[in-house]
């Protein structure tokens, strides 16, 4: 019996290929799922947009009275960048943010390498770092407030009687700066801590695995491979926390109100005064603008730098 066999035609190389009068199918739009971003849009008019168009408007006017207002211009910033107190409490307040992060980001880094990676204890470490962060501002400060008087706190007791040193935080600058900076660095450092942490976790085993049969030492283990990867958490870290040291207002308020003098009046502090205190909306309004300025310039060139560092 003998097999046919029945080759198929082989399309030409050359030739073109067949087109389809087929259109693809297009996928209807639908908008109302803009809908869902609506409350949002209106919440953050309402927050954000409004308020800061209000004081966009207060920062050009001479107010005397609801209906009996001036226009002025940009005399109000001229104002207030001329003004020495002003001058005086942002160098004190950039003093402040810079000691903060110089002091809670290595001891955050420090409490988070030293915090167990495995077993029972995990839980509980977590917990006992996160209480400073479960406690309001204004709690906080009452806290400190009485925690450091010389005479019924603590802290000073201690201070004054054991170490046998002089201190009163509020009759002398330095220590009310110290107290200040001790109170904000045992309030915000379980953050730095936490995101460290959370970061040193992501680091999969293998890495130290392979350090540990290379011989290589705790520092090395830290250098070569814990900080090169926190290098991500840490650029959080710190433009949270200079952004929020920054911007401080209810703790040393509510411990030293910026004194004694005005050792501890801050930015925020003094436009407080200004706004709150003598109701001199113009120039509060082109403060807290200029305010807001410093805080996007300077946070944008540290997250600048620390990503150009990290490329």
């Amino acid at each position: 019996m003998t097999v046919t066999r029945i080759e198929e035609p082989v399309a030409d190389a050359a030739a073109p290929p067949e087109t389809s009068d087929k259109q693809p199918d297009v996928k209807p739009k639908n908008n109302r799922a803009w809908l869902l971003v609506l409350p949002v849009v209106v919440s953050v008019a309402f927050t954000a947009v409004i308020p800061l168009m209000t004081v966009v408007n207060f920062s050009v006017q001479d107010i005397f009275s609801p209906s009996d207002r001036i226009f002025v211009g940009l005399e109000w910033f001229r104002s207030v960048s001329r003004d020495p107190e002003v001058r005086s409490a942002f160098l004190r307040t950039l003093m402040f943010s810079a000691q903060v992060l110089l002091v809670e980001i290595p001891l955050g880094v420090a409490i988070a390498v030293s915090m167990p990676r495995r077993g029972v204890w995990v839980s509980a470490a977590l917990v006992v770092v996160a209480l400073p962060l479960l406690i309001p501002w204004n709690v906080v400060g009452t806290i400190w407030q009485i925690f450091a008087r010389a005479d019924i706190g603590l802290g000073g007791w201690t201070v004054n009687n054991v170490l046998g040193v002089d201190f009163n935080y509020t009759l002398d600058s330095t220590d009310a700066w110290i107290t200040v900076l001790v109170m904000d660095v045992w309030h915000w450092t379980p953050l730095v801590a936490l995101l460290a942490y959370a970061g040193l976790r992501s680091i999969p085993d293998p890495y130290f695995q392979a350090a540990q049969i290379d011989g290589a030492s705790g520092w090395a283990t830290f250098r070569h491979i814990q900080l090169p990867r926190l290098r991500g958490v840490l650029t959080i870290a710190i433009l949270l926390r200079f952004m929020d040291s920054f911007m401080i207002y209810t703790e040393p308020f509510v411990v030293t109100g910026g004194g004694p003098g005005n050792a501890t009046s801050f930015l925020s502090i003094l436009l407080s005064k200004i706004a709150v205190g003598q109701f001199d909306l113009g120039p509060a309004g082109a403060f807290s603008l200029l305010y807001f300025l410093i805080v996007q310039i300077v946070s944008y060139v540290f997250f600048t730098v620390l990503t150009r560092s990290g490329r």
